[in-house]
């Protein structure tokens, strides 16, 4: 940490004697793991210097009495994306970036959604396309595979991860997407030898179906009977055949959106065997319930997401699992519906559960949800929340040291928190495009005030301060799964590069 500007490294690593672009002062400053009170320097785009009474900026921010932490990165949230059943996201690059911003994240990683017939070079250029013209922070991208064929596979997926897309989720359910136990096979082997991570959504297509369907036929069809479908056993059996592909060919996944306790422990239970499996949470799996699924009429579809809420039990869980590291990151899972034909509702009132568009919004509120009832209420340190919400994200999807943290030579991403405010969630007040919220009228408290990505003030005093398309790509390296695992035994080890050695020749 280095107190004086004449001493201090700009963005291109020169010194320089230049005052500061910008100065945030007698702020609580969060960074390598200590909590500084002092002063934030930024000149360019990069964090010049942390420390008491840093020199002459161009402008100054008093951030006395504030938390000053490092914006936040969202690694699962669905953007401008036609879903697996034809429905079209109610949020652009434009609307969903501003709203992510709004709620104190200056990096997002949505989907570039490929569909059968689809070719990833063309689904590619249509995603960075659409997000150069309309984004307002920075942002990255995981593949959807769902046509795992020969050229995909042997040509455009390899190039993809080459250029800076190294992670790709795949699907256990849906029939439109999922991929099964062969392919997903062959998605790993890939993973493996390219270096990418393999993001899993793990449910029993089979299972659900077979319950849907009996489900139906019964004439039980009203939003609370997808909870039904969607057991948790599905989840927990999908999540363990997910696993023992991993540990097969020794290669790391990240079982994505977890929610249920039981399949919490499979993973727990399995990271001690020493699997290369990661997982994480999701807002909904905090602070929602099953039985919010049991309202009046079709109000249960606002809760309607795969896997659905749980219960308490279900909850208890997670929040252990985020605390112990069983869970390395917490995303939104955005999946921005509106509550009508167009989204949630095809079929009006007559919609059944198998019928309504799967997903909940939480860009905007992802952060303020674990900021009041994670950190303020005690439930965790501010250590963990920045490695939940910023810090291990980074690392993760290959953003670190860039991203992710408050240090000397990184990007400016930062958020400025008032502990204090208190705020009403209404949907009315939030920035996506959704139109209802399912933390409707819920009251939290601390919000991220200032908002600044690479040195820029994206938000501040209530407002928008950057312009439409001035967010910028991120080309990803390899990820890193330093410090988010445990050490594998050596027992493991041997076993995985046997079976390695002897079925495919790359041990």
């Amino acid at each position: 940490m280095t107190a004086h500007p004449e001493t201090t490294p700009g963005p291109n690593g020169l010194n320089s004697d230049l005052p500061f672009d910008l100065v945030i002062r007698n702020g609580r400053i969060v960074a390598d793991g200590q909590v500084v009170d002092g002063d934030l320097a930024v000149r360019g785009e990069c964090i010049a210097a942390i420390g008491p009474e840093l020199g002459p900026a161009v402008r100054d921010i008093d951030a006395a009495g504030r938390w000053v932490l490092p914006g936040g990165i969202d690694s699962h949230c669905h953007i401008e994306q036609l879903s697996g059943m034809g429905v079209m996201g109610a949020d652009d690059f434009h609307s969903a970036t501003v709203s992510a911003a709004f709620g104190g994240t200056t990096t997002v990683i949505p989907f570039a959604a490929q569909h059968r017939g689809n070719a990833l070079p063309d689904v590619l250029r249509d995603y960075a396309a659409r997000a150069a013209e309309k984004a307002v922070i920075d942002y990255g991208f995981h593949v959807i595979l769902a046509n795992p064929d020969a050229q995909t596979l042997a040509t455009d997926l390899p190039a993809a991860i080459r250029a800076g897309i190294t992670s790709i989720k795949v699907y256990m359910t849906y029939d439109r997407m999922k991929l099964d136990d062969y392919q997903l096979l062959d998605v790993l082997a890939l993973a493996r030898e390219e270096q990418a991570l393999v993001m899993i959504h793990a449910e029993n297509n089979d299972m659900i179906k077979w319950l849907a369907q009996r489900l139906i036929e019964r004439g039980h069809s009203a939003p609370r009977f997808h909870a039904v479908a969607h057991d948790p056993l599905a989840e927990a059996e999908a999540t363990n055949r997910a696993i023992a592909m991993s540990r097969l060919l020794d290669v790391p996944i990240l079982i994505v959106h977890v929610a249920g306790g039981e399949t919490v422990e499979l993973i727990r239970h399995a990271q001690k065997l020493g699997a290369q499996v990661l997982a994480e949470s999701c807002p909904q799996y905090l602070f929602l319930k099953a039985e919010d699924l049991d309202r009046p009429g079709m109000e249960g579809a606002k809760f309607c997401c795969s896997p659905p809420p749980r219960d308490e039990a279900s909850q208890e869980a997670i929040w252990q699992g985020l605390l112990d590291g069983t869970l390395a990151t917490y995303s939104s899972d955005h999946a921005p519906y509106r509550f009508d034909e167009t989204g949630k509702l095809p079929k009006g009132d007559l919609t059944t559960f198998k019928d309504m568009a799967n997903g909940v919004p939480g860009l905007e509120l992802r952060l303020p949800l674990l900021f009041s009832e994670g950190f303020l209420k005690g439930r965790m340190d501010i250590h963990q929340f920045v490695a939940l919400t910023a810090g291990n994200h980074a690392r993760l999807y290959g953003l670190a040291p860039r991203k992710g943290m408050l240090a000397v030579g990184a990007d400016a991403d930062i958020a400025i928190w008032n502990a204090e405010r208190q705020t009403v969630i209404r949907a009315a007040d939030l920035h996506d495009r959704v139109g209802y919220t399912p933390y409707e009228g819920r009251t939290i408290q601390g919000w991220p005030e200032v908002v600044i990505n690479r040195g820029r003030i994206v938000v501040s005093d209530g407002a928008l301060q950057v312009a439409r398309g001035s967010g910028r790509y991120l080309p990803r390296s390899a990820p890193s799964h330093a410090g988010l695992m445990a050490p594998r035994s050596d027992a493991a080890v041997r076993r995985q590069g046997t079976v390695l050695k002897a079925l495919l020749g790359i041990g």
